[in-house]
């Protein structure tokens, strides 16, 4: 049988990480509910364990059924009747599988029948998902919208919401429109109060809804009259069940097509007021975006685990002039970098997954009592590094998402350009990955504060204080002189003050430092398990490789480079 969870021993290594010992501890509260609930778990070893045999449920479905349908949801996809979207029957078969095993609502407390489980398991179930097929975790991973509601929502909208979403129901985040795509300021869709109805209603279209037929949707809607930015919006919860939408089409994409992107129309949609008004986009859609970032770090990881895995699979099986294709030096180097991406890609994952967690669980904490001073000092901490790493591995991770993808298919040869390979659909799923939830180059407008803040070097330096193996020592030189030409680069870009000039080499500066802590966090991955020497070489030299050629190309750069790219 396949499991998808047991068979990577990558996955169990990231959840035994040290810093799950503090998350767990404050996720329950020092463990003071273990005997309000029957599942609750009676200290930090039964917590852990716990998520192990949930996991290992999640690797079961996965290799067992979402797997094996995902190239029928490829062909078949969606459908739409009367207004309506009628998902493919393999969907609804793993959608089916993941509701009985009680797979939905991980994250909520278990007072609304959720498992209360930190990010980091949920993430690592998301991870798992995707590698069986990324189109299916964008309906499943969209249960996370429910930490919106459980966070900002009334008493009475969780207890009418969030047990629902635990016993299946599906959500869904209506954010933007055919002329607000990443400019959600632009939002127009109107909200009005029907005071007659005495409820709120919804007047509009929104496009590119990832599963827009959702049970439940947060809606981004324009509450107030005569606004034209951030400050006129709010957030709306929109439940089916009480119609008021129709969904005019499905989009048809190059990937991913077994989650249906939607076109939806509101006629007087009746809906719930989430929060307060005018802080819809400016708090409620920043921290649902956060979240919705790293399920897509988590998607990225997961189809470059399944990408890596077919290319090794073909080239130990395909022979060309007597042996198999993986004997050849330019195969097996392939191979190298791809798998050494891949655990860079999963260790920042996992580092980001563990700073949310923590400054999350503090705010759950603050709920029931409060917080002293160090641990304000500590939340507030943590959400400062969550903020600059989420985007730095949204824009890092489905690059090299897509890397590994188109990699893994040239590995293929021909074979990967047909239908009978998963690759080809894959490649294609791979493509999207850089694009929603805000493109590699909206991400490089927030991580590029992580530069000129200082929070990244910050961060190096803090690394570069930990307690290492002598046998690795050589390792961290290495690293100590990647950080010297950062900092003499970065210095070289930002003396002139020039804001243009920042923003164009900005990509090239997040990118350093992504390999820079990449390659850190691979060398502390060493120190737990000596296995990890080998990708951490072949990673750190192409990290060194590259931060040289950027750190060459910027430090020849002048002002009026500028005007030789501008094209009108």
């Amino acid at each position: 049988m396949s499991n998808f969870f047991t068979d990577n021993p990558d996955l169990q290594f990231h959840l035994s990480h040290p810093l799950m010992q503090k998350i767990v501890s404050l996720k329950e509260n020092g463990f003071a509910h273990k005997d309000d609930f029957d599942f609750a778990p009676q200290d930090f070893e039964d917590a852990m364990d716990s998520y192990a045999q949930i996991l290992e449920i999640v690797g079961e479905i996965s290799g067992e059924i979402i797997a094996p349908n995902a190239e029928s949801v490829d062909h078949d996809g969606p459908k739409l009747e009367n207004g309506r979207v009628q998902y493919a029957k393999g969907t609804q078969e793993n959608i089916d599988a993941i509701t009985q095993a009680g797979l939905m609502g991980i994250t909520l407390p278990r007072e609304f029948g959720g498992l209360n489980f930190p990010i980091t398991p949920y993430i690592m179930a998301a991870d798992i998902v995707s590698r069986a097929d990324a189109s299916f975790v964008n309906i499943w991973g969209l249960q996370d919208c429910a930490e919106t509601i459980h966070e900002f929502g009334s008493d009475e909208q969780k207890e009418n919401f969030l047990p629902r979403v635990c016993k299946g129901e599906t959500m869904a985040m209506s954010l933007t429109e055919p002329d607000a795509g990443s400019d959600l300021q632009a939002v127009a869709l109107k909200a009005s109060f029907d005071e007659q109805k005495g409820t709120w209603v919804l007047n509009g279209v929104k496009r590119f809804i990832t599963n827009g037929d959702g049970d439940i949707s947060l809606v981004l809607a324009r509450s107030e009259d005569n606004t034209i930015d951030a400050r006129g919006l709010s957030m709306f919860i929109h439940d089916k069940k009480k119609g008021g939408i129709n969904i005019r089409r499905i989009e048809n994409k190059l990937g991913i097509k077994g989650s249906p992107t939607c076109e939806i129309v509101y006629k007087d949609a009746p809906v719930e007021l989430c929060g307060n008004r005018k802080f819809g986009l400016i708090k409620y859609v920043m921290s649902l975006m956060n979240g919705a970032r790293l399920g897509i770090v988590a998607q990225s990881v997961g189809i470059s685990e399944a990408a890596y895995r077919e290319a090794l699979t073909y080239a130990q099986k395909r022979y060309q002039f007597g042996k198999p294709i993986i004997q050849f030096p330019a195969i097996y180097e392939m191979l190298a970098i791809m798998k050494a991406k891949l655990a860079a890609s999963r260790a920042l994952l996992y580092e980001t997954a563990r700073f949310v967690d923590v400054y999350k669980a503090y705010g759950h904490l603050a709920t029931e009592r409060d917080l002293t001073k160090e641990e304000k000092e500590d939340q507030k901490k943590y959400q400062k590094l969550a903020d600059v790493y989420t985007p730095l591995a949204k824009g890092l991770t489905s690059e090299m998402c897509n890397q590994i993808a188109y990699d893994s298919l040239q590995i293929h040869g021909g074979s990967g350009f047909m239908k009978d390979y998963p690759i080809e659909r894959i490649y294609r799923d791979a493509r999207i990955t850089t694009i929603y939830e805000g493109t590699t180059q909206l991400q490089v407008v927030a991580a590029i504060k992580g530069v000129t803040t200082g929070a990244y070097l910050a961060q190096m330096k803090e690394y570069e204080q930990a307690s290492i193996k002598p046998e690795t020592e050589s390792y961290r030189r290495i690293l100590i002189d990647m950080v010297f030409e950062y900092e003499e680069v970065e210095a070289r870009v930002t003396i002139h003050n020039n804001q243009d000039f920042l923003d164009f080499h900005a990509r090239r500066l997040v990118e350093m430092a992504g390999n820079i802590i990449m390659s850190y966090l691979l060398l502390f991955d060493t120190q737990r398990d000596h296995d990890y020497w080998k990708t951490l070489e072949v990673y750190l030299r192409h990290a060194r490789s590259r931060n040289h050629e950027i750190g060459n190309f910027l430090m020849h750069s002048h002002l009026n480079d500028l005007g030789k790219y501008r094209f009108e």
